[in-house]
């Protein structure tokens, strides 16, 4: 086992001139976009990373094991908010990209994206089966002069020791015969400024062969690449980038726990702060954490941690805050509705974003269905509304409930919203009128500070 930061010993000075020939080839095939690109998993990182590479001219087909995804992309529809269906349909009709579920489509690839879910077993250990899943198939087609880059999020020491012996087991060398690296996906679903091709792309390699064909590569349709010593620097940056987010999130979500004991305004505290022009950056509370990255992530370091017989304590707290927001969220709805000494059997409650962000229709881990699950087994009568989320389903609605429960979409009628007896903000979606909302609304529960600017009605809105 290597310290984090540094190379094995054994993959810096190989010098052959089998080496150098593969290298170079590989390097002049992605210099002319001759190189034949492939990216599994095709879902919000890797469709984008596909497209991007695509606008650059390389030749792309996507793999993924769902057929409707698969047909949906052959048919030029997207299956992300991220990628415009005429975009993605311009380089389907050209034959640019193409998606298929059939995994013997590896043999012909130069190089291969894994972009496949990392997500969380129940007991919070890393779930690393997809990854797996996905490096098992490549062993089976893996040849001489091809480049193969782990995208997804794991814990540090997951290329070199989980994905690297898997494909040394064909008898192939890394950094010889093959070329292995590590970069992080840094998507941010709805992002309109940051993009896959203008968000430095931060690259590792196993050996520093292998960081020079991934960065070059990179290169070719993304404007800023950043190389660091190893995969394991490079798998440990991300978790760096999203615990700062969590932890930050705890440390404000514990501030407006604090905030509402003493009859203060977090979200004015917060703002007033922001106006600090050097050692502050604002973040805001919520009513918990959502997506893939900042819910999990946290975890994936702290398991880790452990191995090493280190306890993260600043982390786990954070991710404790945070994980009890959706609980008090559920608290101020019972403080509404006993405003008009409603309890919540029986009264019906409209959830307005069932999204874990706004402007996006991503439910991962939306703090939203915490939200649903906990008012249903309460008795609620749950409707909800998120112009970006058609149907809902949400699971363990009831104990031993092994069918989820199907939600659709309501209509956002002045009818539906005056014959509620809570309107609860989970998301502040921005095509919502939110003062229309107040003004129709008998109380409203504001997580996401939507109703900062309503002046009249306050009196109705009660705000985390």
């Amino acid at each position: 086992m290597t310290k984090a930061g540094s190379l094995d010993p054994k993959y810096q000075d190989r010098r052959f001139k089998n080496h150098e020939s593969l290298q170079q080839m590989i390097q002049k095939k992605i210099e002319n976009q001759t190189a034949y690109a492939g990216v599994i998993g095709l879902g919000y990182v890797g469709l984008p990373l596909a497209v991007t590479m695509a606008k650059a001219g390389f030749s792309v087909t996507g793999i993924d094991v769902d057929h409707r995804k698969v047909e949906c992309i052959q048919g030029g529809i997207s299956v992300v908010s991220d990628v415009l269906s005429e975009d993605l349909a311009s380089f389907v009709h050209r034959g640019q990209i193409r998606a298929t579920t059939d995994y013997r489509i590896l043999r012909e690839l130069d190089t291969i994206n894994i972009c496949v879910p990392t997500p969380l077993r129940k007991s919070k250990d890393p779930d690393m089966s997809f990854i797996i899943s996905a490096v098992d198939e490549i062993v089976q087609y893996l040849r001489k002069d091809q480049l193969i880059i782990l995208e997804s999020t794991t814990y540090p020491g997951t290329t070199e020791e989980i994905v690297l012996p898997k494909l040394e087991k064909s008898g192939l060398q890394v950094g010889e015969d093959f070329f292995l690296a590590f970069s992080p996906e840094r998507i941010d679903p709805g992002n309109v400024i940051y993009s896959t091709a203008n968000t430095t792309k931060i690259v590792g390699g196993m050996t520093p062969a292998c960081t020079q064909v991934a960065q070059l590569f990179y290169k070719q349709f993304i404007q800023e690449v950043y190389a660091v010593s190893s995969t394991r620097v490079a798998e440990m940056v991300k978790l760096l980038e999203n615990t700062f987010r969590s932890v930050n999130i705890g440390l404000v979500n514990e501030l407006a726990l604090m905030c509402d004991q003493m009859g203060l305004d977090v979200w004015e505290i917060v703002d007033a702060a922001a106006t600090k022009p050097f050692g502050f950056m604002p973040f805001y509370p919520g009513p918990g954490l959502g997506g893939h990255c900042i819910p999990v992530d946290p975890h994936y370091l702290s398991w880790k941690a452990k191995t090493y017989e280190f306890h993260a304590r600043f982390i786990e707290l954070a991710s404790e805050i945070n994980g009890s927001m959706p609980e008090y969220v559920l608290g101020k709805i019972i403080d509404a509705l006993n405003q008009h000494q409603k309890a919540i059997n029986g009264s019906k409650i409209l959830i307005m974003g069932a999204a874990y962000k706004q402007n996006v229709g991503d439910v991962r881990e939306s703090p939203a269905l915490d939200v649903i699950r906990m008012l249903a087994r309460r008795g609620g009568e749950i409707l909800y509304h998120d112009p970006y989320v058609p149907a809902l389903e949400v699971e363990e609605v009831a104990p031993r409930c092994r069918q989820p429960m199907r939600y659709r979409c309501a209509d956002l009628t002045a009818e539906l919203v005056q014959r509620v007896d809570c309107v609860v903000i989970m998301t502040d979606h921005a095509d919502i009128d939110y003062c229309w909302l107040v003004d129709h609304a008998a109380t409203v529960v504001d997580t996401r500070n939507a109703t900062k600017s309503i002046t009249k009605n306050q009196n109705k809105v009660l705000k985390i």
